[in-house]
């Protein structure tokens, strides 16, 4: 779909966060009677000639009005992203490709898709040109509005080096302080957030069997680096591994999306006092799925990012 770097519309992470896929955490196709891993492609290629050809029409219809985006961690509206779409124009130098998709469901109405996008070229945009990242790990969430499809959420995170993350984050800075701005938190922002916290908070004490009641049956997650964990087992490894020693945390600006009584999600900043990989973490711009199982809210899918 629309690339990261493409005015950086859409985002990725560094603290784990995941996705649901209540029947699908190895990429299996869904049922007969859901969509198929080749039904979200074709979307998702038509939305990336579309992007390349500042085709804002396209791009009107096939967002939910309430579409989650971020922009150096500040959501950004519908509206505003199809004004940045329209009329950008893309080089593209020997065809691109979108491959390793991955089919997560949340619910009947609601699936993850997740892929990687490579390509080599440019975009102009604002009488601006930049080269655009790749390769890098691409997430939708998909959400059906009568009998079609509409994306509520996108994001793209380069796949990097670890090692290069810091000098990236480095040349990013100045385009994140000129991003900040408030945006007011909804109605049922409260209890998601709580439940952001108690994640967190799971995360950095390392606790296996808090992480396993707090999240749904299958998860999955796409880190700060590109990389990307299948299913809950691996996530759940991961979270509890060596790679993070956490002293605090603290989690700001949320905003809670609902897509439906059961499915919302959670735009956020956090901010870590400790080490990851021997560095100090950066400012993290998040975004969760929840899914609401009886009187609880559980994590099931998040993209977080740096920029």
């Amino acid at each position: 779909m629309m690339r990261a770097s493409k005015f950086i519309l859409f985002a990725a992470m560094l603290i784990p966060f995941a996705l649901s896929a209540s029947a699908n955490a190895n990429g299996a196709k869904p049922s007969a009677a859901g969509p198929t891993s080749d039904d979200f492609l074709a979307l998702e290629k038509k939305a990336t000639e579309a992007y390349f050809h500042g085709d804002a029409k396209f791009f009107q219809e096939l967002l939910t009005d309430n579409t989650v985006r971020t922009v150096g961690g500040r959501r950004i509206s519908k509206a505003e992203i199809v004004k940045r779409i329209n009329g950008t124009k893309c080089n593209i130098q020997q065809g691109w490709s979108l491959t390793d998709p991955v089919l997560e469901k949340i619910d009947d109405d609601t699936y993850v898709f997740t892929y990687t996008t490579a390509l080599d070229g440019d975009c102009t945009f604002a009488h601006q040109t930049q080269k655009e990242a790749s390769p890098v790990r691409s997430a939708t969430v998909w959400v059906k509005r009568g009998e079609k499809w509409r994306a509520a959420f996108h994001g793209e995170i380069p796949i990097v080096d670890p090692k290069t993350l810091s000098e990236t984050l480095k040349q990013e800075e100045p385009k994140k302080a000129s991003a900040q701005q408030n945006v007011a938190a909804g109605p049922g922002t409260g209890a998601l957030m709580a439940a952001e916290n108690s994640v967190w908070d799971a995360w950095k004490n390392k606790d296996a069997r808090k992480i396993e009641e707090l999240t749904t049956a299958n998860i999955t997650f796409v880190d700060i680096f590109g990389n990307y964990f299948k299913n809950k087992p691996d996530a759940v490894k991961d979270w509890t591994g060596s790679i993070c020693e956490v002293k605090s945390f603290s989690l700001t600006n949320g905003v809670g999306t609902f897509l439906s009584p059961t499915v919302g999600i959670l735009t956020l900043t956090g901010s870590v006092d400790g080490e990851c990989g021997g560095q100090k973490p950066p400012p993290v711009y998040g975004t969760s799925v929840y899914v609401k199982e009886g009187d609880m809210w559980k994590w099931a899918f998040g993209f977080n990012s740096p920029n």
